[in-house]
């Protein structure tokens, strides 16, 4: 099953980011046009918490549905997700990601499909890309933004798709096929804070292609690419967050250490366009860092 699944993930794997000008005698395991591997989680639950945002606080929150670890709500910690389970294909992952839930009219709309988060550099120096610390936390994007500044957020990637039908800054009034968003969050963090008071400020988009002086320690730039079984008329499609424009996500930290520096350096340090099992379909010769069970390779 497993196996099956990653193979549907891997039909998923994401344009080139950077492509890098490389000598002209380099062979084709020189050219490094990726930097990235992928978290393939399905839905948990939705529930009205936010553990990042409204700590202890049962239904303060508007409703959100969650991937990766099991059962998570208002009361979470890093402990709690550390002993906790994960609906991700890597057993390592118990990290928690969570979205403003779907909904047409007053129904849910969830998929049972595999999920997509994306793990990649978000700076041209991809080899100095680092892993998360233990219990980092953040949220992406804002849910009180206009129209216009979702089109121009730094995380913003094509804003909805459905179809043949791109760059839409709100849900379309009809799509004919699934709907799709993709956004990047900051990939720059401060060195310091795993938190920060408006659950932002102690992480930063890059500049440039580098990180600030403010934000200096890279990090995987995180890309949620979540898509939803809804098509044709879509009136009465709407976030729990309120329109298309207040798209955001919430993402935190509960890798095992150890097997995330290992899917670090070897697919985002090592410049490849890797799957859930740290492989590169283009690359074999280069291995993989898990095993067909997902456990680390030690």
């Amino acid at each position: 099953m497993r196996l099956r699944l990653a193979a549907i993930a891997g039909a998923a794997l994401a344009a080139a980011v950077t492509a890098l000008a490389v000598a002209p005698n380099a062979t084709a395991d020189d050219l490094v046009t990726h930097h990235e591997f992928q978290a393939n989680c399905t839905v948990d639950h939705t529930a009205p918490d936010d553990p990042i945002v409204f700590p202890g606080q049962p239904g303060a929150s508007h409703d959100h549905t969650f991937i990766g670890n099991t059962g998570v709500d208002a009361h979470t910690t890093l402990e709690s997700l550390q002993q906790g389970e994960t609906t991700c294909l890597v057993p390592a992952d118990r990290s928690a990601y969570w979205f403003p839930t779907l909904f047409r009219g007053d129904e849910p709309i969830t998929t049972d499909w595999h999920l997509v988060v994306y793990y990649k550099s978000g700076i041209e120096d991809y080899t100095a890309v680092e892993p998360f610390p233990p219990g980092l936390r953040f949220v992406a994007g804002d849910m009180m933004a206009t129209p216009q500044e979702f089109e121009d957020a730094p995380g913003q990637v094509e804003g909805y798709e459905c179809g043949e039908s791109f760059h839409n800054y709100t849900i379309p009034a009809h799509c004919t096929s699934w709907l799709n968003i993709r956004y990047q969050a900051p990939s720059c963090w401060d060195g310091v804070n795993l938190d920060s008071a408006d659950h932002k400020g102690h992480m930063a988009y890059p500049v440039g292609g580098s990180c600030p002086s403010t934000h200096p320690v890279a990090v995987p730039m995180i890309e949620f690419k979540i898509h939803w079984p809804v098509e044709g008329d879509m009136t009465g499609v709407r976030l729990a967050s309120g329109g298309g424009e207040s798209w955001h996500y919430d993402f935190f930290n509960a890798w095992e250490p150890e097997t995330l520096a290992a899917m670090v350096e070897h697919c985002i340090n090592g410049g490849l366009q890797c799957d859930s099992r740290g492989f590169d379909l283009y690359k074999p010769d280069r291995g993989a860092v898990l095993d067909e069970d997902y456990e680390l390779i030690r």
